[in-house]
């Protein structure tokens, strides 16, 4: 069995801002909106939704297949997933196209401004599952992140046509896509993965309820920022686990694709909904300590001593026999 994780893969150039965006902004003056702010660093970091999942994956003991577009740039961050367990040989590098880049400035507040260039992302359309699947293996999941729109539909519908289970994480091409993109990538998921504003999003544009959303998944994830996570199965009571304990906030760029990684590694392991939020909670706490989506590190001591101290020693012990790092 393999864990396919497809989305986008980029360079994240990340900055910080010392005051607050809302001081600067005037709401009647929106429509002619012409700012620019003395950020006080820069940071230039790995990123993309898929490898930063690949990454935790990794991080927690798994060997998660990397599926997307990159360009010819991309040899230095393949060398540097490889050598932290992340199987980089099905990404489809461009001829012409450089790696995606993500840029983005965080304010005091943790409020952010970003923008990003598809580049290389816009043939992960060309990209055909069944060939990774012969390579590899049945996969358990394959999850479908934000990436080039047709190749996020590409991906979706050929797991319906040859029945690999598959997790909608639409994430950040919610705000681009239209009702009808967005059912079709939705429509049948074992898992659908959204932040509260993403989960209400899917609803507006789609105009289904809540309960129609979730009459079409298997299950419902829903990260609630500092509130933790809410977990729902039709005909199940909700479950809701509060975020980790004692956390540090630095900078938030990733943090919902660290609990994804933590979240899918729990399932892996064949623990409940509830380990598997608790997993993603505490692995999340380690991507916003820091600045990058993959600058964090934790021993297996430390990453059980802080679960058992967010989530209690019974917890922790069901956790232990599969943390291998």
């Amino acid at each position: 069995m393999s864990l396919l994780i497809a989305g986008s893969i980029a360079t994240d150039h990340l900055m910080s801002f010392g005051g607050r965006f809302e001081d600067s902004l005037v709401v009647e003056q929106l429509s002619k909106l012409s700012v620019s702010f003395l950020v006080d660093d820069l940071e230039i970091r790995r990123g993309g939704v898929a490898p930063n999942i690949c990454f935790g994956l990794a991080g927690l003991g798994l060997r998660p297949v990397l599926v997307g577009a990159a360009g010819e740039d991309f040899a230095d961050y393949r060398s540097w997933l490889e050598r932290h367990g992340v199987d980089c040989s099905h990404v489809r590098i461009s001829e012409s196209k450089h790696t995606a880049r993500f840029v983005c400035t965080t304010d005091t507040t943790m409020a952010q401004f970003a923008s990003f260039y598809p580049g290389a992302m816009s043939e992960a359309r060309l990209i055909e599952l069944e060939p990774i699947v012969e390579r590899v293996g049945t996969p358990t999941y394959v999850l479908i992140g934000a990436d080039d729109p047709d190749g996020m539909l590409r991906h979706t519908e050929e797991c319906r046509q040859r029945g690999y289970p598959f997790i909608a994480d639409p994430s950040q091409q919610l705000a681009f896509g239209e009702g009808d993109l967005i059912r079709q990538l939705v429509d049948g998921a074992a898992i659908l993965l959204t932040n509260e504003y993403e989960s209400h999003l899917i609803e507006q544009k789609t105009g289904w309820s809540a309960d129609d959303v979730l009459a079409r998944v298997g299950i419902q994830v829903t990260t609630l920022g500092k509130d933790g996570v809410r977990v729902l199965r039709k005909g199940e009571e909700p479950i809701v686990v509060p975020a980790a304990r004692n956390v540090t906030a630095v900078e938030p760029t990733g943090v919902g694709d660290g609990f994804r990684a933590g979240f899918l590694a729990a399932s892996e392991w064949g623990l409940g909904l509830e380990r598997a939020a608790q997993v993603g909670c505490v692995l999340a706490a380690y991507v916003v300590e820091t600045v990058g989506t993959q600058e964090y590190t934790f021993t297996r001591p430390e990453f059980l001593a802080r679960f058992e101290d967010s989530y209690g020693p019974d917890a922790a012990a069901e956790v232990a026999p599969h943390l291998a790092v």
